[in-house]
């Protein structure tokens, strides 16, 4: 991937690169994630309260992100005991692009939404070094990224993340709270069944 342009635009200072990706990149992605999965497959998560989440997960790289009951975390090891597959390159190569960090990511947290999951209200407050951003892709069908403040509640914005897109969180907007509200379901013809594929990479240590 050439040098990254400007941001399409930058929503509370989090910059969104819209179609970053062709659409043959796209489709080469996918397939390399359907690698990853096919070593370490999708699991339903479970919130440390016991509820389980609408989004099925699974990671690559030297960590894995993970929750049950015993809480949020990184884990060296998929549920089932085999070590996470290595980073796929074609995503390593959007995070040189846009991330602007000197190290590489050492988790690649990948999850499914169908056309009724989402993702409520949070930070990403789980690693070491809030100094490294949060590069997110977006895959198949488009979602609602409500982005909010460093504190729960108070007024928010959202845009639509389509297929092919790239944000980073990091900066001064690292640890705002963030979700997907809702999934718009057959606006993307990139997975056969539908549905919407994020793949975010971290600095976890």
């Amino acid at each position: 991937m050439k040098n990254s342009p400007e941001p399409t635009v930058v929503v509370r200072q989090i910059p969104v690169w819209k179609q970053l990706l062709s659409p043959e990149q796209q489709i080469a992605m996918v397939e390399d994630l359907r690698g990853v999965v096919k070593s370490a497959p999708l699991f339903s998560p479970v919130t440390p309260s016991g509820k389980e989440m609408s989004v099925r997960m699974t990671s690559a790289g030297k960590f894995g992100w993970v929750t049950d009951r015993r809480g949020y975390r990184y884990e060296p090891k998929h549920p089932s005991g085999v070590p996470w597959p290595e980073v796929p390159a074609s995503v390593l190569d959007v995070w040189r692009t846009v991330s602007g960090f000197d190290r590489d990511p050492e988790s690649c947290l990948i999850n499914f939404y169908g056309f009724d999951a989402k993702m409520g209200m949070h930070q990403d407050k789980d690693e070491a070094d809030f100094n490294a951003p949060v590069v997110s892709i977006s895959l198949g069908d488009a979602a609602l990224f409500r982005i909010g403040n460093l504190e729960r509640g108070g007024k928010t914005e959202s845009i639509w993340l389509e297929s092919g897109d790239v944000c980073v969180i990091g900066g001064e907007a690292r640890l705002l709270y963030h979700g997907i509200d809702r999934i718009r379901a057959g606006s993307s013809s990139l997975l056969p069944n539908g549905g919407r594929i994020n793949v975010t990479m971290r600095v976890v240590t």
